[in-house]
């Protein structure tokens, strides 16, 4: 069976269906494009991607680098990422990297060797250092959850969401239910993101004339990686640290929903409820989770499904030759989800606490 065979089944030219398996539609009928699936369908064509790597040097694969699927979050990140690249037909290899930067570059070779030409990076480092090298070697990096801005020369694209904005939403969120004292909870923060995210929550504090309590930000003094594999643990650890302090938050806001559900536990420990005792709100809107979490977790939903097509059509299109020119970024827009673990203060032993102003009637 060659492509010969399934030109002659579509009726077209063999470069015709190079084309559609290729992901090169450009102005192409969906008429014509449909045939030629149905020819590939019908006579069970497999193209020969070894051939292919051997004239090209390089395969229809892209890698993926997350910091560790262990957080659902990258799980559905790689879904949406192997979802776009299919339509493209390519298929993408996941690499968990623990956000270590020595392990990031070890990947980085290992799928160039392979043929790899494209990688989508998910680890929002503050520094692109440890990867300079592999643009002039033929590897193009889509960056995810991080700015163009001094990312360098490995990076021809980037997305992220703005997460100084999505902090802002959910500390407004939690001010407007009455909440003064209201703490950051989350691993080490040194990434992007979470810099950011730290300021949203500082701006949003000043501008509802709260001033910051440095005591009130956890970022797990102890804590030698960044926690994305052990997010509910250390969400637990932070909620029993800043909930025994002699005047404790009345809010906890946390850097990811896997931390939020740790503080759930966390709080228990104490004999808390949420959110009678105390508020939490998440980050990232983790889809069932966040809904079945008892009580249903209000949180920062991240648009992920448009977000990875972003990327990775910026990605497989740099390779495909389609996109050129200057690194193009997108900056997605946050939604708060207001669901049932936020609430106004209990003014039982709150010294911080205030009463929302009264709903008009």
């Amino acid at each position: 069976m060659s492509l010969h065979d399934v030109a002659a089944r579509a009726g077209v030219s063999p470069s015709t269906v190079s084309n559609v398996l290729n992901g090169r539609l450009g102005r192409m009928r969906p008429s014509t494009r449909d045939r030629v699936r149905q020819a590939v369908r019908d006579l069970g064509y497999v193209p020969n991607q070894l051939a292919r790597q051997f004239r090209t040097g390089q395969v229809r694969t892209i890698g993926l680098i997350v910091p560790s699927v262990a957080n659902p979050f990258w799980g559905l990140v790689a879904r949406r990422v192997e979802q776009a690249a299919s339509e493209r037909g390519y298929q993408v290899l996941l690499c968990n990297s623990e956000r270590d930067p020595g392990r990031e570059a070890r990947y980085a070779e290992t799928l160039l060797d392979s043929g790899v030409r494209g990688l989508i990076f998910g680890s929002s480092p503050l520094s692109f250092d440890h990867l300079a090298t592999f643009r002039t070697r033929g590897l193009q990096i889509v960056a995810f959850d991080r700015s163009l801005a001094g990312a360098g020369a490995p990076v021809v694209g980037s997305v992220e969401i703005d997460n100084v904005l999505a902090a802002r939403l959910a500390i407004s969120h939690l001010t407007g239910l009455g909440h003064r004292r209201i703490g950051f909870l989350s691993g080490p923060i040194r990434t992007v993101s979470r810099r950011a995210r730290l300021a949203g929550y500082q701006e949003a504090l000043a501008a509802a004339g709260i001033e910051h309590d440095p005591a009130l930000v956890w970022e797990g003094a102890s804590v030698a990686t960044f926690g994305d594999a052990d997010g509910a643990e250390l969400g637990r650890a932070g909620a029993h640290h800043l909930l025994s302090m002699p005047d404790r938050p009345s809010a906890l806001f946390t850097i990811n929903d896997m931390y939020a559900l740790g503080a759930y536990a966390g709080a228990g420990d104490l004999g808390l409820r949420v959110p009678d005792d105390v508020s939490v709100l998440g980050f990232d809107d983790l889809p069932v989770l966040a809904e079945v979490a008892m009580p249903p977790l209000t949180t920062v939903r991240q648009p992920v499904p448009s977000m990875m097509r972003f990327a990775t059509s910026q990605l497989i299109g740099r390779l495909e030759g389609e996109v050129t020119g200057e690194p193009r970024h997108l900056t997605a827009t946050p939604q708060l989800v207001v669901r049932q673990s936020t609430a106004p203060p209990s003014l039982a032993g709150r010294t911080g606490a205030v009463r929302p102003d009264p709903e008009p009637t």
